[in-house]
């Protein structure tokens, strides 16, 4: 089968000839529907190393950690599925025996500095292939949702979707407010987890007209990058302060804005990862505000980001490309010239 490889550190990636995955014991193999194209995959082909610090991700494997499909064969010891069947895969891959993996939060894994892999596309091989072989116990039944559009969901969806859910305390009460900060593909569906899940005025800030029109059609009062931004974040919020801050950036000039508006006691959640850097003072931070950061989510989450979209309140922005095309998609991400998540169809 053809799939798409990172081969080695710092190179770009390879469109391959490999042999088909077997199903190992406790395992489903999948005809992959739809594999998610992640800046996370940029930023393994283009930045990581073995100084990296991040153990499993040693190349060669296949890329692809948003992954969807149709059951095409089972291992030894699965039951339950039939093939055809459509699923959405959970991509993180923990010890499973730790107190984390027990609770089906793989992400934070106990044991994850001695993993092979850190995750399906993730130093294992993942959806940017024809096939790809998966624990049974990382597939969320989709029915008769579409796959394609799917995929997307299992990073896209489910890192704002866990973030949002630990700041719900701080949005549960009359009069809150959320601020999200950068409206790609993560931000634009925060968006739409705001207001499906809170009765949160919800505030929306990038520097893409585009993407600023999109997250205002979702029903998010914007307000443009630039000067004055803080100022006027603070005057669509009444002049008060914001209960929850989440920033999809995660740069250092993003977390000094989430801190200039946060309110007192409110929460500011980073979830993107261009490496930013905290200040911190006892006298400029608002008493009792919160700092955290959050890492993709856990299996039950996705369990819940599933129901949203079978229900239609999670709605992915996506363009779709196929397997031969998948090194142009790679480009245009890393281009910035994508408006939507790219979705590598192998089998379309």
């Amino acid at each position: 089968m053809r799939a798409i490889r990172l081969t080695h550190w710092k190179t770009f990636p390879e469109l391959q000839e490999i042999e088909r995955p077997t199903p190992g014991p406790g395992e489903v193999l999948l005809k992959v529907a739809g594999a998610g194209a992640c800046h996370s995959d940029v930023s393994l082909f283009a930045d990581f190393d073995e100084n990296t610090g991040v153990a499993g991700l040693n190349p060669p494997y296949t890329l692809g950690h948003e992954n969807s499909g149709w059951v095409e064969e089972v291992g030894d010891g699965v039951t339950g599925f039939r093939k055809g069947d459509a699923y959405l895969v959970f991509g993180p891959t923990g010890c499973g025996h730790c107190a984390a993996c027990s609770r089906g939060e793989e992400t934070y894994c106990e044991n994850a500095a001695t993993l092979p892999a850190q995750g399906i596309g993730l130093g294992r091989d993942g959806g940017m292939a024809e096939y790809v072989a998966v624990p049974a116990g990382h597939l969320i039944p989709l029915g008769d949702a579409d796959p394609v559009a799917a995929a997307p969901l299992a990073d896209a969806a489910l890192t704002p979707y866990h973030a949002i859910k630990l700041a719900l305390p701080n949005l549960d009460k009359g009069g809150a407010t959320a601020l999200v900060i950068g409206l790609g593909g993560l931000g634009q569906i925060a968006v739409q987890i705001l207001k499906a899940l809170t009765g949160a005025t919800v505030i929306a800030t990038d520097t893409k007209q585009a993407a600023m029109d999109a997250a205002r059609e979702r029903g998010a009062i914007v307000v443009a990058g630039g000067e004055g931004q803080a100022e006027r974040i603070r005057e669509a919020a009444g002049g008060h302060g914001i209960d929850a801050v989440f920033d999809f950036v995660g740069a250092t000039p993003t977390i000094k804005l989430a801190q200039s508006v946060v309110a007192v006691g409110g929460r500011i959640q980073v979830v993107g990862i261009a490496g930013g850097t905290v200040e911190w003072s006892f006298f400029t931070a608002p008493y009792e505000s919160v700092i955290a950061n959050s890492y993709w989510g856990s299996v039950a989450d996705l369990h819940d980001v599933v129901a949203m979209y079978r229900a239609g309140q999670i709605v992915p922005d996506v363009e779709t490309f196929t397997l031969d095309q998948a090194l142009d998609a790679y480009h245009l991400l890393q281009d910035g010239k994508l408006s939507a998540r790219a979705v590598i169809t192998p089998n379309a």
